[in-house]
């Protein structure tokens, strides 16, 4: 989309206040462009009803997202992504509460719909740039950029609530688990139906990239053992 700002050219007598006014608008317009949602648009397609009725069963309301865990170690492996991931997030927003619930909603309908967390946080980057709030000049909306019409084929048809966090991720990773399963498990290909541009390189390699720096490499129990025995040997190898 290309916004042409037309600014009057100086004339003669023209006051500086006015040359900074019309410079400012110009500012803001650049920046509100900057800001605008990348998403492109996913495309209505018919649905079989057996796949109409198992999406709209995934995408219904359920309890908030608590993760639960099987064991300590599994607990401990999920505190340590979720302070990692807090950390990188830190410089999007410093309120705590709001990046573990943001995180922790992420993780829990990545997981429920057999993604990566990593890569649902690299989608969302490039999406909406985790701007709650934003809208695509095709109108997708929010965190994940989901097409209004998806609350009608799957939903209750109220596509306000695609600005409800939960609503949002839940949708946007049934989605882009429908699109896997209908590309046979080839995410690239999924990921281009998911923007509108289907065999395009440009959003998967985007997505890619930017999931890299959402990457989480937990380190093995033994390993972790491992090392504090040799930083603690080191301690007390330099003290004596």
């Amino acid at each position: 989309m290309i916004v042409r700002w037309l600014v009057p050219a100086p004339v003669q007598g023209w006051d500086e206040g006015r040359r900074r006014a019309c410079g400012a608008l110009a500012g803001l317009a650049l920046t509100l462009l900057g800001r605008s949602a990348r998403a492109g648009a996913q495309i209505e397609e018919p649905l079989a009803d057996s796949v109409r009725t198992a999406l709209s069963s995934a995408v219904a309301k359920s309890a908030p997202p608590i993760p639960e865990f099987p064991d300590l170690e599994k607990r401990l492996a999920y505190l340590r992504w979720l302070g990692a991931m807090s950390s990188r997030l830190r410089r999007r927003t410093t309120e705590w509460l709001e990046r573990k619930e943001f995180l922790q909603t992420v993780w829990y309908e990545s997981r429920r719909a057999g993604l990566d967390p990593g890569l649902v946080l690299g989608l969302i980057q490039v999406e909406s740039n985790f701007r709650k709030f934003a809208v695509s000049g095709a109108g997708a909306r929010g965190y994940m950029q989901v097409m209004p019409f998806w609350t009608r084929v799957i939903g209750d048809g109220d596509a306000s609530k695609l600005f409800h966090m939960q609503t949002n991720l839940r949708f946007g990773c049934v989605i882009l688990r429908h699109y896997i399963e209908r590309e046979r498990g080839d995410l690239f290909m999924a990921l281009g139906r998911y923007n509108g541009s289907r065999g395009q390189p440009q959003y998967p390699n985007a997505v890619f990239g930017a999931g890299k720096f959402w990457e989480f490499h937990d380190v093995p129990p033994t390993e972790r053992t491992s090392d504090a025995t040799g930083r603690f040997e080191k301690a007390i190898g330099g003290a004596s």
